[in-house]
């Protein structure tokens, strides 16, 4: 894998194992290339990037940070990569488009509440008692706007539950798969919640290594 030079204001999530782990699998499998690519939660656009530099015939990232819009502009133009920078909610920015690649590395990291947080660095991780509060969301929405052909890429620890996530896909008529797994020691964040994590059953006890898992998913035959 290819690693670039990205430009990181504060506030905006650092590509880690999980990006790592998803752009392995996209330029693996030749998931972006020709194809109408949308990054969902884009950060830094380190997503967004691979996606153009594998072939990607288009590429869109979308992200509710202005910090992360600010951050993919001005990384898309460092590269010379031609990526369409929005900033909404998810999907709301291109309600009238439809892609052959979604993709999306979400916040995916159990919390003590159920409150998001807005304006805080918490907001790259945080997602709810279940880790799910955006995953859910993106698993709902997906098949809207993606093309019959198309492919839905999706990133998250193993903790929020894979076969959940296959279940939420199969209930808005994708039909989902994990095609990739990958290990990371905890991270500070997941250090810090060990002991909610454990008493929750989220994680062995003493655990310190997270089982990161990439599901793959396309429309139901």
């Amino acid at each position: 894998m290819i690693v670039l030079l990205l430009l990181r204001p504060p506030g905006v999530y650092r590509a880690q194992g999980d990006t790592a782990l998803l752009t392995d699998v996209l330029q693996r499998g030749g998931y972006a290339t020709g194809r109408h690519v949308l990054d969902i939660g884009t950060g830094t656009g380190a997503l967004a990037l691979a996606a153009s530099r594998a072939g990607a015939a288009s590429v869109t990232a979308v992200d509710l940070s202005m910090r992360s819009v600010a951050a993919t502009w001005l990384n898309s133009r460092l590269h010379r990569a031609p990526v369409a920078v929005r900033r909404g909610d998810l999907f709301a920015p291109v309600a009238d488009r439809k892609f052959d690649l979604i993709m999306a590395n979400p916040p995916y990291v159990p919390a003590a509440t159920a409150v998001l947080p807005r304006y805080r660095m918490a907001r790259c991780w945080d997602a709810g008692p279940d880790g799910r509060a955006i995953l859910d969301r993106i698993c709902a929405g997906a098949a809207g706007r993606l093309t019959d052909d198309g492919v839905v890429l999706l990133v998250h620890s193993a903790v929020c539950d894979a076969e959940h996530t296959i279940a939420r896909l199969a209930e808005a008529g994708l039909a989902g798969e994990v095609i990739e797994r990958g290990q990371v020691p905890f991270g500070p964040v997941m250090r810090a919640r060990a002991a909610m994590l454990e008493a929750r059953g989220l994680v062995e006890p003493g655990q310190t290594v997270e089982e990161l898992v990439v599901v793959g998913a396309r429309r139901a035959a």
